[in-house]
């Protein structure tokens, strides 16, 4: 059991931490004010080459793994980006694994290269409001209509849909009381057509440059090429993505804790109360203390469940685990980092209150605290299904 990075990994650390920094915190505060998407900095990443780091090497990727992919997205939510940062290029490097791994070797041809580029944006269209997380029950259905489908629904909680000129949809192709098991739904990657989809932006608490969306569908055609795989299959499709994506979303709540935690010390070093540094008071030092033992084992349980995943082992419950623990060590770092700043914390200029509003996302999203609650007890250890 090694827990230390090779040599490629500290480079690809060294280099994501060289790119984040024209974007300073000054840069993200202003992105959170304006509620602009940060364009300059999605394409320094494509220009890079980031944008395809665990995306096949043919089609223009690096090939590599969701260890590495997991560290590239900590370091830039550390760098200060936080949350906006992470989620500006968050998609690009799980949300076509489907295509990976079931697409066709034309359709890899015609989507990856340009994601990877940078040309396209994409969003994922999955939660609907009144479906939640039991996705199998989803509304939005897709009728075949010869040489397409016609699309009708509504989507919600669209990440980037303002700025996304594609869309990964996973719609109904089988009536629900037709449904057999977990089929019945499809999977498709197609143009967002705005003729035909009404993107409506949800003001909302935090990460303000990178936009919410509830989107409405009304007769959406979508030629049958950009189904993916066989109709009716696309849940067990996006199953292979939902691993990954909780990995990174744990390193990216990692991240945002240590860039808390790191303001949270230095500032605690600098405040002089009383003739004192206020960090020499056991009642600073010890939260802090607690947030980096948290932050530490949230990250081993992190990369280790990237590390099954990378070499294919089951790691289901490691990856929800991460989730978890990582989210809860990023927020409760967060909070402790504005009561280490006191009224300052309070303050924009300090960032640290940002971190603690974009803290809020990997406890809610993409999978409630509750559930993963449930899923450990139920697969890890043995207990009967509580819903």
């Amino acid at each position: 059991m090694n827990f230390q990075w090779n040599d490629a990994q500290l480079q690809i650390k060294a280099a994501i931490e060289k790119l984040c920094q024209p974007f300073d915190a000054r840069y993200w505060l202003e992105r959170d004010e304006s509620g602009e998407f940060p364009f300059d900095f999605h394409q320094a990443c494509a220009q890079a080459g980031w944008l395809g780091i665990a995306m096949p090497e043919e089609y223009g990727g690096s090939g590599l793994g969701i260890t590495e992919a997991a560290l590239m997205m900590q370091t830039i939510s550390e760098s200060g980006a936080g949350l906006s940062g992470a989620s500006a290029v968050h998609m690009n490097i799980f949300g076509l694994h489907p295509v990976v791994v079931f697409g066709t070797d034309a359709q890899k041809k015609r989507w990856l290269p340009p994601l990877i580029a940078g040309q396209d944006r994409a969003c994922f269209g999955v939660t609907e409001p009144n479906t939640g997380l039991n996705t199998l029950k989803l509304k939005t259905k897709a009728i075949k209509q010869g040489d397409h489908y016609l699309v009708s629904g509504q989507k919600i909680w669209i990440s980037t849909a303002q700025v996304a000129n594609k869309i990964l949809l996973l719609v109904r192709t089988t009536a629900i009381e037709d449904a057999q098991g977990v089929e019945g739904l499809s999977l498709f990657y197609t143009d967002l057509d705005r003729s035909s989809i009404d993107v409506q932006e949800i003001p909302k608490m935090g990460r303000h440059c990178v936009d919410s969306n509830e989107v409405f569908i009304e007769g959406l055609k979508i030629p049958k090429e950009d189904l993916i795989g066989e109709e009716g299959k696309g849940f067990s499709y996006i199953l292979h993505g939902l691993n990954p994506e909780r990995i990174l979303i744990a390193a990216e709540a990692v991240g945002l804790g240590q860039v808390a935690l790191l303001r949270a010390t230095q500032y605690a070093k600098d405040r002089i109360v009383f003739d004192r540094p206020i960090g020499q008071n056991q009642g600073i030092q010890h939260p802090l203390a607690v947030s980096w033992m948290e932050l530490e084992a949230a990250q081993l349980m992190v990369y280790k469940a990237a590390t099954l995943y990378d070499t294919a082992q089951v790691c289901a419950a490691e990856a929800n685990a991460a989730k978890y623990l990582a989210a809860e060590a990023g927020f409760h770092a967060c909070e402790r980092a504005i009561l280490t700043l006191g009224g300052m914390g309070y303050a924009k200029e300090y960032h640290v209150e940002r971190y603690l509003r974009e803290s809020w996302i990997p406890r809610l999203a993409p999978v409630s605290p509750q559930l993963i609650l449930c899923f450990i007890a139920e697969k890890v250890l043995g207990l009967p299904k509580s819903y």
